[in-house]
């Protein structure tokens, strides 16, 4: 998925923190890419380390964000809405923490965050899995780009 120019524009003009916003929308059900957005930092001259720095502070924020959604709005009917929400409820219900592992994955992986809110999963370990697949995923991303 690629950038639109104006969020190219922000990141080229802004770095870091437009890295950490960017990628916190992209983690929410809006449809950005923070993998796009990490490679146009990276190839406009943000330093590797602090590009994925940047980018997994805001993804795993609104991974936070989420959660705090799903637990806050705790109605199955909401997320049920969308192909994928209804798709990661079932997962989430049926497979428990297991589903954890693919909320690092475009599309099905957010509304997963959410779901994990609605279940009210033990936030220590909600943290521990997403973000640590989170923070994985942009490593591997950067050392390609890089």
């Amino acid at each position: 998925m690629e950038l639109a120019p104006w969020m190219s524009d922000l990141i080229i003009n802004y770095g870091f923190v437009a890295l950490m916003i960017v990628s916190f929308v992209a983690a929410t059900i809006l449809p950005f890419s923070s993998e796009a957005a990490l490679s146009v930092g990276i190839l406009a001259g943000v330093p590797v380390a602090g590009a994925v720095i940047a980018c997994s502070i805001g993804n795993c924020a609104a991974c936070s964000f989420n959660y705090g959604l799903g637990a806050l709005v705790s109605s199955p009917q909401k997320i049920q809405k969308s192909k994928s929400g209804k798709k990661a409820y079932k997962w989430v219900k049926k497979y428990g923490w297991s589903s954890l592992l693919l909320s690092w994955l475009p599309i099905v992986g957010d509304p997963i965050t959410i779901a994990a809110g609605i279940f009210r999963m033990n936030l220590v370990k909600y943290v521990a899995i997403v973000f640590s697949l989170r923070i994985i995923r942009y490593l591997v991303l950067a050392y390609f780009i890089g």
